[in-house]
C-alpha cells in the first residue's frame, strides 16, 4: 500500500479530529459554525502537521458544501479564476451551500494572486479557507484579510501525540496485521516537534524498517533507525521557535559563544536567512537600543547583505551581526518608552494637539490659532527652548528613560541640561 499512514487515517468527521480543542472542542469557536454550516471565510495559522488541511475537509464534508483545492505552490491566477468559475456554477450566490475553496500555503500567493479572490469572497460566491505557516498579517493582504476570520492552530501536545498513535494503531489495517509494542515514546514524541503528520511519518518508517511483524519501539531503537535520516531542526515547528528564541536570549544576555552555537543550528537547519537577519533587526533596536545605535546600523546592513549574497557565504556575516550585538552594550530603553507611549495613548484617547505645534498650511488654519507662538529652537542658544510639546493632559509624563550604559548616562546629562526636573531625568 504506497499512501502514507498519516493520509490512511486522516480523520473524516469532527468527532474523529484530534486536537485544537479551543477550535472544534464542545465550546470550540468553529464548532458551532461547523454543525450549523454557515461558515465565514477562514485563515488556518498553524504549524505543519497541525490539522489545516483536515480541518478544512471536515468542514466541507459536514456543512454538505462543494470542496475545491488549490496550492499556492503550483498554481496562478488562471487557476484561481478558473476554479472561481466552476464554484460559481456548483453554488448558489449568499446560501448556506456556497462551495468552500482551500488554498493550502496561501502566504505563497503574490499580491495579484490574492486580488484575485477577493470579489469571489465578497460577493459570497466562495467560502475561503486557507492555510499558512506565516503570520497572515504579514503575508495576505489587507484586503483579503479582513474579509476572514483567522483562526490559530497549535502544535500537538504530548496527549494530542499519544492519542494519535493509538488510533494509528487501533484503526489502520496495516499496523494491526503486525504486533507492534510501543515500549517508550519519548524519542517519539520530541522527533515529532508537535507536528502530528511528521510523528506518523516516523512512526512508519520504524515499522517498515522491521523485517518481522513483531516490533518493540523503544526511544534507542527510535534514535538509532531514525535520527541520522531526520533534520532535528524543523523550520516552520516548534524548534524554529524554540531555536531563534534562544538565539535571541543568548545575545540579550551577552553570551556570543551561545548565540553563534544556536545560528549554526539554524544555518545547519536551513532557516530562512531574511528571518535570522530580520529578527537580528528587531533586536538591534529592542534590545541594544540607545546604548549602542551602530548596532542598529550593522543589522540592517547584514539584512540587505545576506539577501543578496546568500548561503553558504551570508553565515560569516550573520555570525559577524550576531557576535557584535552579543558583546555590545545593552539597553531596552527605547523599547519601554513606545511600549509606555502606546499605554498612555489607549488610556487618554485621541488628545488634541496643541495649538502652537499644529501644522498651518492656510491661512484659515492661521486664523484658528494653528501654529501661534510656536518657539523656533533653533533661534535660540543651544537650539534649545523650553516649550510644551505633549497635550496638556499629560504634561510633563516621561515615557522615555536613559538606560544605564556609558551612551545613554551622556544623553541623560545631555537631557537634564535641557528639561531640568521636568521629566525627571
Amino acid at each position: 500500500m504506497n499512501e502514507p499512514l498519516a493520509e490512511r487515517i486522516r480523520p473524516k468527521t469532527l468527532e474523529d479530529y484530534i486536537s485544537q480543542q479551543h477550535l472544534v472542542g464542545k465550546e470550540g469557536a468553529l464548532t458551532h459554525q461547523i454543525k450549523s454550516g454557515i461558515v465565514p471565510s477562514l485563515i488556518f495559522w498553524g504549524p505543519p502537521g497541525t490539522g489545516k488541511t483536515t480541518l478544512a475537509n471536515i468542514i466541507a464534508t459536514e456543512s454538505n458544501r462543494p470542496f475545491y483545492t488549490l496550492s499556492a505552490i503550483s498554481s496562478g491566477v488562471k487557476d484561481v479564476r478558473e476554479v472561481i468559475e466552476k464554484a460559481k456554477q456548483s453554488g448558489g450566490l449568499f446560501t448556506s451551500k456556497n462551495p468552500i475553496l482551500f488554498i493550502d500555503e496561501i502566504h505563497r500567493f503574490s499580491k495579484s494572486q490574492q486580488d484575485s479572490l477577493l470579489g469571489a469572497v465578497e460577493k459570497g460566491w466562495v467560502t475561503l479557507i486557507g492555510a499558512t505557516t506565516e503570520n497572515p498579517s504579514f503575508e495576505v493582504i489587507p484586503a483579503l484579510l479582513s474579509r476572514c476570520q483567522v483562526y490559530v492552530l497549535n502544535p500537538f501536545d504530548k496527549k494530542d501525540l499519544e492519542a494519535l498513535l493509538k488510533r494509528a494503531l487501533d484503526t489502520d489495517q496495516v499496523l494491526k496485521s503486525k504486533k507492534i509494542t510501543l515500549k517508550e515514546t519519548e524519542a517519539l514524541l520530541r522527533l515529532s516537534g508537535g507536528d502530528g503528520r511528521k510523528l506518523l511519518n516516523i512512526f512508519e518508517l520504524i515499522v517498515n524498517s522491521e523485517s518481522g511483524d513483531n516490533i518493540t519501539i523503544t526511544n534507542e531503537s527510535v534514535l538509532n533507525k531514525v535520527q541520522k535520516n531526520t533534520v532535528l531542526y524543523d523550520k516552520t515547528g516548534e524548534q524554529h521557535y524554540d531555536i531563534i528564541s534562544a538565539f535571541i536570549k543568548s545575545i540579550r544576555g551577552s553570551d556570543p559563544n551561545a548565540a553563534v552555537y544556536w545560528l549554526a543550528r539554524m544555518i545547519e537547519g536551513g532557516e530562512d536567512v531574511k528571518f535570522i537577519a530580520r529578527r537580528m533587526v528587531i533586536l538591534a533596536s529592542e534590545d541594544i537600543g540607545n546604548a549602542n545605535p551602530t548596532a542598529l546600523v550593522l543589522a540592517n546592513a547584514t539584512f540587505n547583505a545576506v539577501n543578496t549574497i546568500g548561503y553558504p557565504e551570508a553565515r560569516i556575516i550573520l555570525s559577524q551581526c550576531a557576535t557584535y550585538m552579543a558583546s555590545s552594550p545593552k539597553s531596552n530603553a527605547s523599547y519601554l518608552a513606545i511600549k509606555e507611549a502606546q499605554l498612555k495613548v489607549r488610556e487618554t484617547g485621541d488628545l488634541s494637539v496643541p495649538l502652537a505645534i499644529r501644522n498651518a498650511p492656510t491661512k484659515l488654519m492661521k486664523d484658528l490659532g494653528y501654529g501661534k507662538n510656536y518657539d523656533y529652537a533653533h533661534d535660540h542658544k543651544d537650539n534649545f527652548v523650553d516649550f510644551e510639546f505633549l497635550p496638556e493632559e499629560i504634561s510633563g509624563t516621561s515615557f522615555y528613560r536613559p538606560g544605564k550604559n556609558p551612551r545613554e548616562n551622556a544623553m541623560r546629562e545631555f537631557l537634564k541640561k535641557r528639561w531640568k526636573d521636568k521629566y525627571g531625568f
